[in-house]
């Protein structure tokens, strides 16, 4: 039985006294969560087909699905779906979340952290994969002496980098991004440089020049680290320009909407 199909028979004199309960709010979660499953695989096979476009394996590329707003069952169903890549921008969500879902997710923070957020998110998230957005040496020094300290696994991080030159948006400066990835790579052993990280422009859509910096920033940060350019991750690309990022080098993606649908944020 459809999603539909269990709203008409609630009011039908044959329903179950189960499907009675069924209140419209739940059927239309439900519906929600059939989609995000279809929305998934829909944006699965858009980066697939944009890396043959631009002739590359699409199996080097992860989708982070971004489920900031997002109840936990809605999460469930794209998690049942097969997807295993989530992400969140704020602490406070992820560490509320995570302990609800299976622990072979991989859990990928990509907001602005604070240092005094450093600790609950690291403690709270043991699956914590990733922290995309480093982007000083404080909040570098920060993570790295709180995983020595709770004696967990060195965590992958990325450098986050402001490829826009707005004042707004977080990041390093280009010119200062070669600094602090070696800065990240000698003095915080507690931490695994893997790439860099862009958000982009002021609607959080990025322009070609945007992402051809961030592969300009790269190929410095290569050079200077001494490793080869495949060994370092460009995370570029969100649900306005995800399959132009995948065509441009991109080999981590972060889909919120396009997945989750428009978020829903508390009415002050």
């Amino acid at each position: 039985m459809n999603n539909l199909e269990a709203v008409v028979r609630q009011d039908s004199p044959s329903a179950t006294p189960a499907e009675q309960s069924t209140t419209p709010e739940m059927a239309a979660t439900s519906a929600a969560e059939g989609m995000a499953a279809t929305a998934l695989r829909s944006v699965l096979q858009r980066v697939n087909q944009a890396a043959e476009r631009s002739s590359r394996q699409a199996d080097r590329i992860r989708v982070v699905a971004v489920s900031k707003t997002k109840p936990v069952p809605l999460l469930r169903q794209v998690y049942d779906a097969g997807h295993r890549f989530f992400g969140e921008n704020y602490v406070q969500e992820i560490v509320e979340k995570a302990p609800q879902l299976p622990e072979n997710i991989e859990w990928h923070f990509i907001g602005n952290l604070q240092s005094n957020k450093v600790k609950p998110l690291l403690t709270g998230v043991p699956n914590l994969a990733m922290v995309e957005t480093v982007d000083d040496e404080k909040i570098a020094n920060h993570l790295d002496r709180a995983i020595g300290n709770i004696g967990r696994k060195p965590l992958n991080v990325l450098v986050q980098v402001n490829t826009s030159g707005e004042e707004s948006k977080y990041g390093v400066e280009p010119s200062g991004v070669v600094e602090l990835a070696k800065h990240v790579s000698t003095n915080c052993p507690n931490l695994e440089f893997c790439g860099l990280m862009t958000i982009g422009m002021p609607d959080y859509t990025s322009t070609p020049e945007n992402f051809k910096t961030l592969a300009n920033c790269r190929t410095e940060v290569c050079k200077a680290l001494g490793i080869a350019e495949e060994q370092c991750e460009l995370s570029m690309g969100m649900s306005g320009d995800f399959e132009l990022a995948v065509e441009m080098g991109s080999t981590n993606v972060r889909v919120g909407s396009t997945i989750f649908g428009a978020r829903e944020y508390p009415k002050k």
